[in-house]
């Protein structure tokens, strides 16, 4: 993958031909509103991000533009493309941790909450495409940049606590929750990623096929909980599902 920084950008860094002013420019900020400026700088990143829909074909001078100040006054806030791109998925991802909390309001029964965090996961990945491939896709993304925490904490705390309260009830093999939270995480995460990246495919109804997915994530870890031995035989694994189905039928 290429990277995020553009040869404009590296101009613009250096105050060369790449940078220009905004055509109405923006007033000088008064002494103390340095972080307003850089929430400004962070919210014209991430709306130019969603239209275009490629972080390739959004620039540094683009977000200048768009804020009303010049390039290299962007550099005073982040060191490059990467540290702003980043800073814009930290910022969207705050708002999934919201979306989390309020879909999971007033769901008492624990699978019910952890489908209801797994949707609402789902929904937020194919409402925000570009966003979420930068922040779970991307091969350059640094582990320390700070966005992997906000996924920690907006995403896999979320379903990890779900997961501790469906082992509590019974509904999962008590144990290590890590390990059942990674699973069913993937699982999310799997038809969110398919669902922006191959929207051609014949998926159908989001709803359907992602309750289908998430359904089927819990259930096979509930039916894992029943065998004693991590990696049961086959034979039994095979004849248990047998017998199953054929009582279900």
């Amino acid at each position: 993958m290429t990277s995020r920084s553009g040869p404009a950008d590296a101009a613009a860094r250096a105050g060369g031909s790449g940078s220009t002013r905004s055509s109405e420019p923006r007033r000088r900020n008064r002494r103390g509103s340095g972080e307003q400026l850089r929430a400004e700088i962070v919210t014209a990143a991430r709306d130019l991000l969603a239209k275009a829909g490629n972080a390739d074909a959004v620039s540094i001078r683009q977000v200048a533009e768009a804020v009303g100040v010049t390039s290299p006054s962007i550099y005073l806030h982040f060191a490059d493309k990467d540290a702003l791109l980043d800073a814009v998925v930290i910022d969207v991802f705050a708002e999934l941790d919201a979306a989390m909390i309020a879909a999971a309001e007033g769901v008492e029964h624990p699978l019910d909450r952890l489908a209801a965090y797994g949707m609402a996961y789902i929904h937020f990945g194919v409402d925000h495409p570009e966003h979420y491939r930068i922040a779970t896709m991307d091969p350059c993304h640094q582990p320390d940049s700070g966005v992997d925490a906000a996924l920690q904490t907006s995403a896999f705390d979320h379903l990890r606590s779900a997961v501790v309260d469906c082992m509590r009830a019974g509904i999962f093999r008590d144990g290590d929750p890590v390990p059942v939270t990674l699973d069913l995480w993937a699982a999310a995460h799997g038809i969110a990623s398919l669902l922006i990246t191959k929207p051609y495919l014949p998926w159908g109804d989001l709803e359907t096929v992602a309750t289908r997915a998430l359904c089927v994530a819990a259930m096979g870890q509930s039916v894992w909980g029943l065998f004693d031995n991590a990696e049961p035989e086959t034979p039994v694994y095979e004849s248990w599902l047998a017998r199953q189905w054929r009582e279900m039928r």
